[in-house]
């Protein structure tokens, strides 16, 4: 009788860093976005995980330090560089601090592997943006004969261009020499990758010239958890579920909309109010709900308290997770207002609106539009254009069939392409295999 075929060998125990100073670490609220999940996808496989990040944290602004006991917690380690602090997103400020981050990181990163403190990394997988941390990791990656992965999470610097001042004509000429540098400096750290990974495909086509000896490539989508939301409502037998699509007065209950994020440039929200007053102009009961905080905040909650009619807007500001989630789990509708020169391609919201299960009302052309209508998720609306906006919700108010088979869509979308808990075990599944060995 044969002997039974071996099983496959596990992959050996790897020594991995991942530079990232953007995400929130361990103790800054739940849930894990991508370096957690994948530190800790990491870590549960056996590997060595650190995770290099900022003192700063860019989200809440603030000043941050690691809890004690990630490591026996979470299973990886978090080491944090010392960085100056800054207010805004665009600034000489967040430029020092950049420069500070990769300067420090690969000083700390050195003297600790040569204290004995930490072994050499077999993988050193850095994020893009910022430059500085990635041009470190290249650096220390050739030093420690490490495999060097740059992980393409914005389309950086170009997302810059649409920050210069003056007629398009004029910024088109003054672009060139603003950010050519830049992109010299993202184009030799394509080209001494190893490998690459991306947040989106878009990322990936734009940053990576795919002809022949192109490094090993990975998309692994930012992601959600469909797993915190209940699933959405559907129609059963032509009758409406439990979804309270019918008032208790007969009426059609309010169409309940969110529009999650960041309040700043780059998102659509003009059209926000004029959607609402053509709404109410319509006689479309309707509730605008923003999340999200931003210098645009105060405008907005003024031009909510001026807004009168069957369609309303309420700002929420920033919630906490709990109240996030409650807020999409009682929604039908996520609004992607971004404007498209943002160059954004799929950001966080949608994630997480296709996660709880929300029709998606879209502005960016390109590859979350196809995802969208591949899973017949939502509709389209054109940027800049609030009665657009106000026709494609309109529509969805005044049909509920199609709003929710529109949810069922979204709820697909996001176990396909969307989950955490599938899409980040894939991610490791690659980055063991490009050292090699």
């Amino acid at each position: 009788m044969p002997s039974p075929a071996p099983e496959p060998l596990a992959p050996r125990p790897l020594s991995i860093w991942l530079v990232n100073p953007f995400d929130d670490i361990p103790g800054e609220g739940l849930p894990p976005l991508r370096y957690w999940t994948l530190a800790r996808v990491l870590a549960s496989r056996g590997h060595d995980v650190t995770w290099w990040t900022a003192t700063w944290s860019h989200r809440r602004k603030a000043m941050r330090t690691a809890p004690l006991g990630i490591r026996e917690d979470e299973g990886f380690a978090v080491r944090l560089v010392a960085v100056r602090p800054y207010e805004k997103n665009v600034s000489f400020s967040r430029i020092g601090s950049h420069r500070d981050f990769g300067r420090t990181f690969e000083r700390l990163a050195l003297e600790s592997i040569s204290a004995g403190q930490l072994e050499r990394p077999d993988i050193i997988l850095a994020s893009l943006p910022p430059l500085e941390g990635p041009e470190a990791a290249s650096r220390l990656a050739k030093r420690l004969d490490a495999t060097f992965v740059l992980d393409i999470m914005d389309v950086w610097p170009e997302t810059f261009d649409r920050l210069i001042p003056g007629p398009r004509f004029l910024s088109r000429l003054i672009s060139p020499l603003v950010l050519g540098g830049m992109l010299k400096r993202r184009q030799s750290l394509v080209a001494g990758a190893d490998a690459v990974s991306a947040a989106t495909c878009t990322y990936a086509d734009v940053v990576l010239d795919t002809g022949e000896g192109s490094p090993s490539r990975h998309v692994c989508y930012v992601g959600a958890y469909p797993q915190e939301f209940s699933s959405p409502p559907r129609f059963i037998n032509h009758v409406p579920g439990a979804d309270e699509s019918i008032a208790p007065d007969g009426e059609p209950a309010a169409l309940e909309c969110v529009y999650a994020g960041t309040l700043e440039a780059g998102q659509d929200l003009d059209v926000l109010v004029g959607a609402v007053r053509q709404l109410s102009g319509s006689g479309v009961k309707a509730t605008i709900h923003v999340a999200g905080t931003g210098s645009n905040e105060a405008n907005l909650r003024r031009a909510a308290e001026n807004t009168a009619g069957s369609c309303r807007m309420v700002v929420h500001g920033l919630l906490p997770r709990q109240e996030y989630v409650s807020l999409l789990s009682r929604s039908d509708v996520g609004l992607v207002c971004v404007k498209p020169e943002s160059l954004v391609a799929i950001p966080y919201k949608a994630c997480d609106y296709a996660a709880a299960g929300l029709a998606l009302v879209n502005a960016l052309p390109g590859e979350l539009q196809s995802l969208i209508e591949r899973y017949h998720a939502g509709v389209a609306y054109t940027a800049g254009d609030a009665a657009s906006l106000a026709r494609a919700l309109a529509g969805l108010a005044n049909d509920r069939r199609s709003l929710l088979a529109y949810r069922q869509g979204a709820r697909q979308l996001a176990a396909a392409e969307f989950d955490r808990e599938r899409t980040y075990p894939q991610f490791a599944d690659w980055l063991e295999t490009v050292t090699g060995s």
